[in-house]
C-alpha cells in the first residue's frame, strides 16, 4: 500500500509504501495519527484514496464496496457539459484491504523533519529521473 502524505506548509507531497493496513476501517475525513507510519506527533486527515483498479474513493459513499454511480462533474469525472451526469465506478468511503493508494492531508506537526523521515518529495524525484 502507497500512502501519500501532503504537507500543506511546504506543498510538497511525500510517499511512503507500508505493507500494513495502517488505517483500515477509518473513513474518509477521519483524523488519523500517523505514529504508525513512524512520524512521532504527526496527524493528518484522511483525504482521499483508489484502489488497485484505480477506482477512486468518494466521501459521500458509504461503505467499501464499488459500484457504479451516477455522477456530475467532480470526483471520477472530469469536466462536462452543463447539467451532463454519468455512470462512472467509484469506491465507498471505508478504508479496506484492497485500497492501493490512500492521501493524507497533515493537520498536526511534530518535532521530525519530514524530509530526513521519508526522503524527497515526489516531484522532486520525477526530476531526477528525467535528468538521467
Amino acid at each position: 500500500m502507497n500512502i501519500v502524505i501532503s504537507d500543506p506548509k511546504t506543498r510538497r507531497a511525500y510517499a511512503k509504501a507500508v505493507e500494513s493496513m495502517p488505517f483500515q476501517g477509518k473513513k474518509l475525513g477521519d483524523e488519523v495519527d500517523l505514529s504508525e507510519l513512524g512520524l512521532e506527533g504527526y496527524k493528518g486527515v484522511l483525504t482521499g484514496g483508489s484502489d488497485k483498479t484505480g477506482t477512486p474513493m468518494m466521501a459521500r459513499f458509504p461503505g467499501t464496496a464499488r459500484k457504479k454511480l451516477l455522477v456530475y462533474p467532480g470526483i471520477g469525472f472530469k469536466k462536462g457539459e452543463k447539467g451532463e451526469r454519468k455512470k462512472r465506478p467509484l469506491r465507498g468511503n471505508v478504508i479496506a484491504n484492497d485500497i492501493h493508494q490512500l492521501n493524507v492531508k497533515l493537520t498536526h506537526y511534530g518535532n521530525m523533519d519530514l524530509e530526513a523521515t521519508l526522503g524527497k518529495p515526489k516531484e522532486e524525484k520525477k526530476e531526477e529521473k528525467a535528468k538521467a
